[in-house]
């Protein structure tokens, strides 16, 4: 075997299976063996100009990645849905790739590929074999600046942090370095956020409050008893005792919530703290039914000795 043979295995072991043309050129494929492995019905597939697959079939996800990188060019990375699928941040439905790309270079979308032009090229990109993503925090913002409604926004920013994915703060910190137009709703959600929301379903039922009239709770605080933690309601009116729990199986994945909410209710109806449970669909078709439940509720009830509140950072 041929150091030149040695590289080519190296490089489709690296890329999965996808190569450029000048890296097959590089590694000793003569221009005519290359036009006769891409021809039609032959061996490899041309999946970009100048970028193949050397295989038969679909390509994967990863292997069509490989190929945006491949197509945009040295110090090119991934963002937006296509880097939050990795790092399985809910996304928004989207079939391109968007690739990073230094503002100079002279590059233009094709495809399957959505070139992005930024002075704001990240440091250090997250690696996958050949494949390079930006940061969570990156891929929220640059994918959030394109949506166009709030519950969108939402999905994306609430899962990012649900997940632990990236913190408010790196988010607020690309806030800060990103633009300034297109960025209002992300500004928005991501100060509900900073408020202890913590999913869209959470989102709607503050809007829901806070245009009731009704006395404003803290949303996501810790609760501790004599120093113990008790719990975190999704929403909590310290003075009432009343916790209110938005219940969505969308939003609290583990297939142990049903038995952990049941004695976590326990604790808190031991002490003295009453528990309205609430779905995102009644809070969406019978608004006024929850509002009076709760109004009924906030009509009794005092604060729990020893009882410590701490809002959510």
């Amino acid at each position: 075997m041929t150091s030149d043979d040695r590289e080519l295995d190296w490089l489709l072991a690296y890329q999965r299976g996808v190569l450029s043309r000048t890296q097959a050129l590089s590694c000793g494929v003569s221009l005519d063996a290359l036009r006769h492995r891409y021809r039609p019905g032959g061996p490899w597939r041309r999946l970009l100009p100048g970028v193949y697959l050397t295989s038969t079939g679909e390509p994967t996800r990863e292997q069509l990645e490989t190929a945006a990188l491949l197509y945009a060019g040295p110090a090119s990375v991934i963002t937006g849905p296509a880097a939050l699928r990795y790092y399985t941040i809910r996304a928004p439905a989207s079939r391109l790739i968007d690739v990073l790309t230094p503002a100079d270079r002279q590059r233009t979308s094709r495809a399957f590929v959505a070139i992005v032009r930024t002075p704001r090229m990240p440091d250090a990109p997250r690696r996958d074999l050949a494949i390079g993503y930006v940061a969570p925090a990156r891929a929220v913002a640059d994918t959030v600046l394109a949506l166009a409604t709030r519950p969108e926004v939402r999905a994306v920013v609430a899962s990012a942090v649900q997940q632990g994915r990236c913190t408010i703060a790196e988010l607020g910190a690309e806030l800060a370095a990103g633009p300034v137009r297109g960025s209002a709703l992300f500004r928005s959600v991501l100060a509900e956020v900073g408020d202890g929301i913590r999913s869209p379903a959470e989102a709607d039922f503050r809007d829901l409050i806070r245009k009731s009239g009704l006395p404003q709770p803290l949303f996501n605080p810790h609760l501790s008893l004599d120093g113990a933690l008790l719990a975190k309601p999704d929403a909590w009116w310290p003075d009432r005792a009343l916790v209110v729990e938005i219940d969505s199986r969308e939003w609290h994945l583990s297939p142990d919530d049903w038995e952990a909410t049941m004695a976590r209710d326990g604790r808190l109806r031991a002490v003295g703290i009453r528990v309205i449970h609430v779905t995102p669909r009644q809070v969406r078709t019978e608004p006024n039914k929850v509002l009076a439940t709760i109004a009924d509720a906030l009509r009794t009830g005092a604060p729990i000795p020893r009882l410590t509140t701490v809002p959510a950072a």
